[in-house]
């Protein structure tokens, strides 16, 4: 019987992302709580840290600006991980993660996979180049729900969220990002040992 992850996250996109990143490795994904944002979600760190003492979870957060590398965030936010806790760091956002499968998300966004980053990691703003992304898309549909309207003082289209978790969900491929993006490539192992751990 696969074993089930419960997880926390940022919001609806990281939600889709860690769904995707537990089926990858072979479990299912329990509750997931969080979904308010990361002052929320370190807020309650240290008692979802708790509850990893007896079963599995997995902490998703972007490192955003937080912080010049991860191991620091990791070691600040959460100096004493319970056994059964994988805590991960997109770098810097999650959107990087997807643009990692470059081939998957040009066909998805309509557009050609020149245009992709080959590093996604090193962006400053991953998700303002996801969004400039689609604004250079051939699919009107594409544009219309991922690129703010003009005037509107967004930094996302209305449907921006909508289209993410598609693509995280029915065409993102994790272990072709992982070629591309160190930050997931550790996330999918820390599940893996999670997976191993929780076995014992």
């Amino acid at each position: 019987m696969p074993t089930i992850i419960t997880a926390a996250v940022e919001g609806p996109t990281d939600e889709a992302v860690a769904q995707r990143l537990v089926s990858h490795v072979g479990a299912n994904m329990g509750a997931v709580f969080g979904k308010q944002g990361k002052p929320n979600l370190r807020l309650k760190l240290s008692g979802y840290n708790n509850a990893a003492r007896y079963d599995p979870w997995f902490i998703l957060m972007d490192l955003d600006r937080d912080a010049d590398c991860v191991p620091s965030i990791l070691s600040s936010w959460l100096p004493d991980p319970a056994p059964m806790i994988c805590f991960r760091v997109a770098v810097r956002e999650v959107e990087a993660w997807l643009m990692a499968d470059g081939e998957s998300l040009a066909d998805f966004l309509g557009i050609s996979i020149t245009k992709i980053p080959n590093r996604p990691e090193v962006l400053d703003e991953p998700k303002t180049a996801l969004v400039n992304l689609a604004r250079s898309s051939r699919r009107r549909a594409i544009r219309d729900d991922m690129v703010p309207r003009a005037g509107s003082g967004r930094s996302t289209g209305p449907a921006y969220t909508s289209r993410l978790i598609e693509f995280a969900s029915r065409s993102w491929r994790p272990d072709v990002a992982a070629q591309n993006s160190d930050s997931l490539a550790r996330a999918i192992k820390g599940l893996y040992d999670l997976l191993e751990h929780s076995k014992l």
